[in-house]
C-alpha cells in the first residue's frame, strides 16, 4: 500500500494543520484511566510542531449522540496532551463555533489547540452525505491541510475521517504509517509459524476475520465468550455461558475448512465456571465438556479459559514467529477471571518475532494487568480497524485517499 506521507504536504511552517487523532480514551470521573491513545499521537504531533505548523487536534470521545455532554468532553485529554508534549495546549469549548475559531486564530507556529468532541455535532456521524459534508466543510475552513492519524476510526465513513479528506490536501500521520507497516507484515509476509488468538464476547464479530485468515495461519486459538459457541458446535452443553446458536453452522464450516487446510484451531479443554457474573461469585475449574456437571448446573457461566488451556495457548504462542491477538480470554476486569488473559499476554512478551496486540479490550487488558507497551512488538490503537483490515474490508478513511488493502476479498475461504 502506498501512503501519502507528511512530506507530500510540503513545507508546513505557518500552515494550519488539522490532525484527526483517535483520542477516545476511557474516563472515570473525568480522569483518564488509560492514556495509550494520547501517547500514540505524540510522534505525529511533535513532527508537525517541529516543522512550525499550527496544529489543530480533532477527535471524538464516547458516544454523546450528536449533542454536547460534559462527561464526554475532551478537556481532560487536552490537559494530558499538554503534560505529555511539555507545552501549553489550547482547548476550544466547541468544534466549529466561536471558541474554535478564536483558538485557531490565536495559534502561532508550533502551537497546538484541541477542539471539543467532534461527536457533539450530529454532522460527524450522520448517514446523510449532505449533512456530513456540511460539517466537514466547516471543519475545513479552519485549516490549510489535514493529517489522518486516527487509526481507530479509519474504518468509519464520518465527516472528519472521510469527507474532510476530500476538501483539504491530506496525508497519513506517523501512527497510521506504523499501523500499516505491521498490518502488511501480518497479511503479506508473516513469518511462520503464524498464530492468531481471538477472544472477546461474540463469535459473530470475528467470523469474517476467521474466514479470511484461515488460509494464512498455522494456529487459531479461541477464547473469551466466543469459545462457548465453538464448544456448542462440538456438541457440548455450555450452561448459561454466552452462546450464539445461530452461528453454530458457520463455526462447523470453519472447523471443517481448518481440518482440510491443516490449520490447528485451539478450542479450550478446560474453563473457569462461576455461579454468577461477579467478582464475588463462587467459581471452579472444570473440563470444557462438563460445564453443566458442576454444582452450578445449567446456571453455571463460563468466564475464563482454564489453566490447562492457558498453558497450551502460551506454548503455541511462544513457539510462533508471528502472533496477532484480539480479544481477552475472559472477564479480565474481575480478578478471579483474569488468569487466562494474563497467560496469553505474558506469552506474547516472550515471542521471538512479531507480537501484535490488536487494540481495543486487548490493549486495555495488558495495561490493566500491569504490562507495558514496550513489552510487545506492537499495540494497535484500533481493534475494529485492525480486524476489518485483516478481513479484507475496505476502510473508508483510506479508500478516500486511494489507499486500500492489498489482500483481495476473493481469497476468503467461504465468501460469506
Amino acid at each position: 500500500m502506498s501512503l501519502r506521507t507528511l512530506e507530500s504536504l510540503g513545507s508546513l511552517s505557518g500552515k494550519r494543520v488539522i490532525v484527526r487523532c483517535d483520542l477516545n480514551v476511557p474516563l472515570q470521573d473525568g480522569v483518564i484511566t488509560d492514556d495509550g491513545r494520547v501517547r500514540a499521537s505524540l510522534a505525529t504531533l511533535n513532527a508537525l510542531i517541529n516543522q512550525g505548523a499550527r496544529v489543530i487536534v480533532v477527535s471524538h470521545l464516547g458516544r454523546p449522540d450528536g449533542k454536547p455532554d460534559a462527561k464526554h468532553s475532551l478537556a481532560p485529554v487536552a490537559q494530558r496532551l499538554s503534560e505529555l508534549l511539555g507545552k501549553p495546549v489550547a482547548f476550544a469549548r466547541d468544534t466549529v463555533g466561536v471558541s474554535a475559531a478564536e483558538a485557531v486564530d490565536a495559534l502561532e507556529n508550533g502551537d497546538v489547540a484541541v477542539l471539543e468532541n467532534l461527536r457533539f455535532n450530529a454532522g460527524e456521524t450522520s448517514k446523510d452525505d449532505a449533512v456530513r459534508g456540511a460539517f466537514a466543510a466547516e471543519l475545513a475552513a479552519l485549516g490549510d491541510a489535514m493529517v489522518s492519524d486516527g487509526f481507530g476510526v479509519v474504518h468509519r465513513k464520518q465527516a472528519s475521517v472521510y469527507d474532510l479528506a476530500q476538501l483539504l490536501p491530506s496525508a497519513a500521520g506517523l501512527l497510521i504509517a506504523a499501523e500499516l507497516k505491521v498490518l502488511d507484515r501480518l497479511t503479506e509476509t508473516p513469518e511462520r509459524p503464524y498464530t492468531v488468538v481471538l477472544g472477546g464476547s461474540k463469535v459473530s464479530d470475528k467470523l469474517g476475520v476467521i474466514g479470511h485468515l484461515l488460509p494464512r495461519v498455522d494456529n487459531l486459538l479461541i477464547g473469551g465468550g466466543m469459545l462457548f459457541t465453538f464448544l456448542a458446535a462440538q456438541g457440548h452443553k455450555v450452561g448459561s455461558s454466552l452462546l450464539e446458536p445461530d452461528q453454530i453452522p458457520q463455526v462447523l464450516e470453519y472447523l471443517k475448512t481448518a481440518a482440510e487446510l491443516g490449520v490447528t484451531i485451539g478450542i479450550p479443554t478446560d474453563v473457569v465456571v462461576a455461579s454468577k457474573f461477579g467478582a464475588d461469585a463462587d467459581y471452579m475449574v472444570t473440563p470444557a465438556h462438563a460445564i453443566e456437571d458442576t454444582p452450578y448446573g445449567a446456571s453455571g457461566i463460563g468466564l475464563d479459559i482454564g489453566p490447562v488451556t492457558a498453558a497450551a495457548f502460551a506454548e503455541a504462542i511462544r513457539g510462533s514467529n508471528t502472533v496477532f491477538w484480539n480479544g481477552p480470554m475472559g472477564v479480565f476486569e474481575l480478578v478471579p477471571f483474569a488468569a487466562g488473559t494474563r497467560a496469553v499476554a505474558e506469552a506474547l512478551t516472550e515471542v521471538d518475532g512479531l507480537s501484535v496486540v490488536g487494540g481495543g479490550d486487548s490493549a486495555a487488558a495488558v495495561r490493566q494487568l500491569g504490562f507495558t507497551d514496550e513489552q510487545f512488538g506492537h499495540i494497535s490503537t484500533g481493534g475494529g480497524a485492525s480486524l476489518e483490515f485483516l478481513e479484507g474490508k475496505k476502510l473508508p478513511g483510506w479508500e478516500v485517499r486511494g489507499w486500500s488493502s492489498r489482500v483481495p476479498r476473493s481469497s476468503r475461504v467461504t465468501g460469506k
